[in-house]
């Protein structure tokens, strides 16, 4: 077998998230469809990725592996006949994936992976953004997909002030949807905001690993803090109390975009994976 990795991209706005669904159009269903028909292969794949998207979530870097028999990888042609190096393979699954999928998902490298390396669990970061507009007229109709509007002022010193006390490793019970099995202790690195030239402000969220709808959930409450309907401490004390507050409520989907995937250096990669598999608990090292 042989590990490819996949960098892509996708306009979440008409998939059902990213994990494939029996009636749904879904961005990993679309891909492991591609890859059987441009390699022809004889059952379906299954793809692990860096990062579940929800419904209407994009994502700029996404980061997917998948194992496919060497036999199958090894059968690219050119025109059908000429044979093709390792290099011109991976070129031409690119350009293949290209003609295949729609408009809307892109695959822009496939690479085979070093040893060691899985897209989910080898990875450092995940380097998130969540872009929300609160101008009066609302949000240009030429960024309506990508952008929030929100309607109310928004003051950026209070979103980054609020933003400060959430840092750190933390039991963000309080922000996620809890599953069985799983832990909610993430260690959130960054979270700030800047309004750029347009007057869209930009949230840079990052962690080593989100749980379900965190990002979204940081943001609602953040929202609720800088347009002042809650005091810019609220945040803070939710995350304190570890609990699901029913006053967090979920930014929408489309103003999330996942921007980018860190891994550490290749011989690392298989170390990274182990210890991300661990349970965790507040305390562990990094």
């Amino acid at each position: 077998m042989v590990r490819l990795r996949l960098d892509l991209a996708y306009d979440g706005t008409d998939f059902a998230g990213w994990a494939r669904q029996p009636t749904q159009r879904t961005v990993q269903g679309e891909i492991e469809q591609a890859l059987v028909r441009i390699l022809r292969l004889p059952e379906p794949v299954t793809l692990t990725v860096a990062g579940r998207t929800d419904s209407g979530v994009h994502a700029r870097g996404q980061v997917a592996h998948v194992d496919v028999a060497e036999e199958s990888f090894g059968a690219l042609r050119r025109d059908g006949e000429i044979p093709l190096d390792a290099d011109e393979r991976l070129s031409a699954l690119v350009r293949r994936f290209s003609g295949v999928l729609a408009p809307d998902v892109r695959v822009h490298r496939v690479s085979v992976a070093p040893e060691g390396f899985d897209a989910r669990f080898s990875a450092l970061s995940r380097r998130y953004a969540y872009r929300v507009s609160d101008a009066p007229g609302g949000v240009d109709p030429l960024r309506r997909r990508e952008v929030v509007w929100h309607n109310r002022p928004l003051g950026l010193a209070a979103l980054n002030a609020a933003a400060g006390e959430l840092l750190g490793e933390h039991d963000f019970a309080a922000f996620c949807k809890k599953r069985e099995g799983a832990t909610t202790i993430r260690r959130l690195q960054r979270l700030d905001w800047v309004r750029g030239h347009d007057g869209v402000l930009v949230a840079t969220v990052v962690a080593d690993a989100f749980c379900h709808s965190m990002v979204r959930a940081l943001v609602g409450s953040l929202l609720a803090a800088a347009d002042g309907r809650r005091p810019v401490e609220w945040p803070g004390e939710v995350l304190s109390r570890a609990v699901r507050d029913s006053g967090v409520h979920v930014a929408p989907a489309h103003g999330l975009c996942l921007e980018e995937v860190c891994y550490p250096p290749d011989e690392e990669l298989a170390a990274r994976a182990a210890a991300t598999r661990r349970v965790r608990t507040l305390g562990d090292a990094p």
